[in-house]
């Protein structure tokens, strides 16, 4: 088996958003006293953001009207403070420099937007690592479908069964799966306990195995 590419997911995979997204919510929703479900706030995890919109649960759960726009700015006011001095998730650069120096191709493949993305990547210093980044503007249905894969794939002109995907959601994992890829999860605070249908390997980091030695690892189960 040749690899020649790997394609990451962005948000809680190389850095972790999506954990202190659901924090900040949790945070404006008690201050109304109400919790909010992670089983439902899971919905939106990896795939798209309104397949469960908080807001509109707060105010059902309430029974009163909101301000939803007072509401998102103070969200993303306790998230922003959340997020302070938060960097990749531990191992990602080393994935990202050895994908380099084996000559891969390395992808991203994201649900959300390329407004979000991309001041991500580049606070982070990561923007120049990428051959192709593919966000939500780039198809038309997002995880859990395999299109934003597909979209990646075809640019390099590669083959699933030749490409290794780096997920944290069960929607993500599922479009990798669905785009027949060999499918590595890595699933951050949020998404630890979540159930996955489907994957090739699971770290819980990845610190855990080097690049190389995951690619001999796949290749040994082939």
């Amino acid at each position: 088996m040749l690899i020649e590419a790997v394609i990451f997911d962005f948000d809680g995979l190389i850095r972790d958003t999506e954990t202190l997204e659901f924090y900040s919510f949790q945070e404006v929703f008690r201050e109304y006293g109400i919790e909010l479900p992670l089983e439902l706030y899971c919905k939106r995890i990896g795939g798209h953001m309104n397949a469960f919109d908080p807001y509109s649960y707060l105010q059902e759960s309430i029974g009163n009207p909101i301000n939803r726009e007072e509401l998102r700015i103070l969200r993303r006011q306790k998230y922003d403070i959340l997020i302070r001095d938060v960097n990749e998730r531990p191992g990602v650069v080393n994935y990202l420099k050895s994908a380099k120096k084996l000559g891969l191709k390395i992808g991203l493949a994201s649900s959300a937007p390329y407004e979000w993305v991309m001041p991500n990547l580049k606070e982070l210093n990561l923007v120049g690592y990428f051959d192709c980044i593919r966000t939500h503007e780039d198809v038309k249905n997002v995880k859990p479908d395999p299109e934003l894969y597909f979209n990646v794939l075809d640019y390099f002109g590669v083959k699933s069964q030749n490409a290794i995907a780096f997920e944290d959601s069960p929607n993500g994992a599922k479009a990798a799966i669905a785009a027949e890829m060999h499918t590595v999860i890595v699933p951050n605070e949020l998404t630890k306990d979540l159930f996955f249908d489907d994957y090739t390997l699971r770290l819980n980091s990845m610190l855990e195995l080097e690049l190389e030695q995951l690619i001999d690892h796949l290749n040994s189960k082939s």
